[in-house]
């Protein structure tokens, strides 16, 4: 019971947004979703959340779509849960992507074609229906170490004809620094989000990819005393990024720690202005792998005083938030909810989103994530727990709690629960 209050009272810190009723459908919305094993449609999430169906169904089915609450609250409210309880001093680390939660149908509002990047490759570009969305997740690392995990703390829908994609993540990151206009942020996205380089974000450094082909310039020389006219903004143009690579002679070995694991690297820095993106200085970073079997990297970062070890742990743990994107379709399915109008299908997006942040948010609580993983027999190698472990903790405590208000305490210790519950909880 002290596992299942710790759940219910992370879900009790949202109900002010919503009216009564609403934060009561909601809990219970957020409940079957997690015990659903099947395809997590309003339907069969419905028999797990109201097992006694003791409220109208179609009470469930407008819940996304017409439930008077603010996604912008309901995100506040779990970023300062998850800051608080992981980053509560120093710099913020963020990632940015965007990510295709596919969806059938015509008529579901806020879907288009987009390009499908798991299945495209560089010679075809495949397309697919379904809701592109822009994400924003606090990088966090867990209590057992290894690779960081990307938790969701924001989110907006792309449309077409309407905001761009650089101008959605624009907005988010100022709606986060507003949240917390006391910290320093640190944003990492790949090469698309470059451009984020010159915007105005305040307390806001962003990390990033270089073009191999970009057009660079030596920092502006010092004016001399005598000289006359306006003073040059910036200096004589430099080789492209590869150029640069070519002409080094002598090489930095850096070692960092990337995806938990420790890396060697050959790094060559110095400061460029990348003229087209950025009016100000940016630290340009070329990462070489000492055993010349991958291609050389090339980062860049606005803070020019960051360290390089730096620049490249933050890159290589920009992976998580796409372990995010995965994780999420697979084991919670936020893109199967069938709600197609008006607010619906953006919200079931974020909500499910939202969701992944939570799940992790119960599970690492430094007291009991030890006894909530369990290590099965034929995985005794196995030493930090995934996603599903996580969901399937949570569920077996769900569950636990159901089966003793329905059947009584005397049934926890039955011997053909306890296997029942083994087989429910880790039930994709």
């Amino acid at each position: 019971m002290e596992n299942i209050s710790a759940w219910t009272l992370i879900l009790q810190q949202y109900f002010p947004i919503f009216t009564k009723p609403g934060a009561k459908i909601f809990s219970e919305l957020i409940t079957g979703w997690i015990l659903c094993t099947v395809r997590r449609t309003v339907t069969a999430i419905i028999p797990l959340a109201d097992p006694f169906f003791r409220r109208a169904h179609d009470a469930y089915h407008r819940f996304f779509p017409d439930a008077k609450f603010s996604m912008t609250e309901l995100w506040k409210i779990l970023a300062r849960l998850l800051i608080t309880a992981f980053t509560p001093k120093g710099i913020i680390p963020l990632a940015l992507d965007d990510t295709l939660f596919h969806r059938s149908g015509r008529k579901v509002e806020g879907a288009g074609s987009w390009r499908d990047a798991v299945r495209s490759t560089k010679t075809k570009i495949v397309y697919a229906w379904g809701l592109n969305l822009v994400v924003l997740t606090l990088q966090v690392q867990p209590p057992w170490g290894g690779e960081p995990l990307g938790l969701p703390i924001n989110m907006r829908l792309h449309r077409k004809q309407e905001k761009t994609i650089i101008q959605l993540a624009e907005e988010m990151i100022e709606e986060i620094t507003s949240w917390f206009s006391a910290r320093e942020f640190r944003i990492v996205a790949d090469g698309f989000y470059a451009s984020l380089a010159g915007t105005d974000l305040l307390h806001t450094t962003i990390i990033s990819r270089m073009r191999r082909d970009a057009i660079l310039y030596d920092l502006p020389p010092k004016r001399k005393s005598s000289g006359k006219g306006r003073p040059r903004k910036r200096g004589k143009i430099l080789p492209k990024p590869e150029g640069l690579a070519s002409h080094v002679r002598q090489w930095t070995k850096v070692k960092f720690t990337g995806r938990g694991c420790k890396r060697t690297r050959l790094v060559y820095s110095r400061q460029v202005l990348w003229y087209k993106v950025s009016p100000s200085p940016v630290l340009l970073v070329i990462s070489r792998d000492p055993a010349g079997k991958e291609k050389d990297d090339y980062f860049f970062t606005t803070d020019v005083n960051m360290k390089v070890s730096d620049v490249l742990a933050a890159y290589a743990n920009r992976w998580a938030i796409e372990d995010t994107f995965k994780q999420t379709k697979q084991n919670l399915g936020p893109h199967q909810l069938q709600t197609w109008a008006r607010k619906g299908p953006e919200r079931a997006a974020a909500i499910g989103l939202w969701l992944y942040s939570m799940v992790w948010l119960w599970f690492c609580k430094p007291a009991t994530t030890k006894k909530r993983f369990r290590i099965l027999p034929w995985y005794t190698s196995k030493t930090t727990p995934s996603f599903a472990d996580a969901l399937a903790s949570l569920r077996r405590t769900l569950w636990n709690e159901r089966f003793i208000i329905m059947f009584g305490n005397d049934t926890v210790h039955d011997k053909k629960y306890q296997f029942l519950l083994d087989v429910l909880a880790p039930a994709a």
